[in-house]
């Protein structure tokens, strides 16, 4: 697992993936703390890990689209799937390699603490939560797109399915309050990531969020095995 996760890691630096990815988090991030950290006064991060939540759905299929679509392009899986290596090692190399740009992206965060600390005295457990919390929300999220990718050999179509599922993802809690079956809308409550997430940004630390998020990622890193699994002996 660690030559995989090794190869993937520089892959992603070797190309322009890992910078894009880092620069448009880093903008964005850096522009909401600006804008409510500097700009009213305040010495709460949570109203910019709120808004990240939705530049996180859009980025994170970016980061993963060539997890496995560029391995079936350029005809190298077949290698890669006869190697001596299992296949949960392969799928979890490849995750690491996409949570650890993502954790690298979400370092700031920690910068962004350190600099209020100069002017006040920040939120540090709301800070430490909601860190915690987002690093789970992108390894669902990046299960989720790995997965996708398993699916195709076009990086594009990794990535613009990947996006519409953060859109299905984003949207759940809107569609919830239409619903006016009971059973249908309290399950669709349940799937919603927004829920979830929005605890941790208050520095509710809860066991069901952390499980929920570790879940899906689990859940999702199986069903991309199972592919490979069907893949290796078709």
């Amino acid at each position: 697992m660690g030559a995989i996760y090794k190869r993937e890691l520089s892959g992603y630096f070797n190309s322009a993936i890992a910078y894009v990815v880092l620069a448009v988090f880093f903008f964005f991030s850096g522009f909401f703390f600006y804008n409510y950290c500097f700009m009213r006064d305040s010495n709460s991060l949570s109203y910019v890990f709120g808004n990240m939540f939705y530049i996180i759905m859009f980025i994170i299929p970016v980061l993963t689209m060539k997890t496995f679509s560029e391995e079936k392009r350029q005809k190298t899986d077949q290698a890669l799937l006869t190697s001596p290596v299992s296949l949960t090692e392969i799928v979890l190399g490849k995750f690491l390699g996409a949570f650890t740009v993502f954790a690298m992206c979400c370092g700031i965060f920690l910068v962004y603490a350190v600099i209020i600390s100069f002017f006040a005295q920040p939120q540090w457990s709301v800070v430490l939560c909601t860190l915690l919390g987002i690093l789970l929300l992108g390894a669902a999220m990046i299960a989720i797109n790995v997965f996708i990718s398993s699916l195709t050999e076009s990086m594009v179509v990794a990535a613009v399915v990947g996006m519409a599922a953060g859109l299905v993802i984003e949207t759940v809690g809107y569609f919830v309050s239409l619903i006016s079956v009971e059973w249908i809308s309290t399950a669709l409550s349940k799937l919603d990531f927004t829920t979830y997430y929005t605890n941790f940004t208050y520095g509710i630390l809860s066991a069901t969020d952390v499980v929920f998020y570790l879940s899906v990622t689990g859940l999702f890193l199986f069903f991309t095995v199972r592919v490979l699994e069907r893949r290796r002996w078709s």
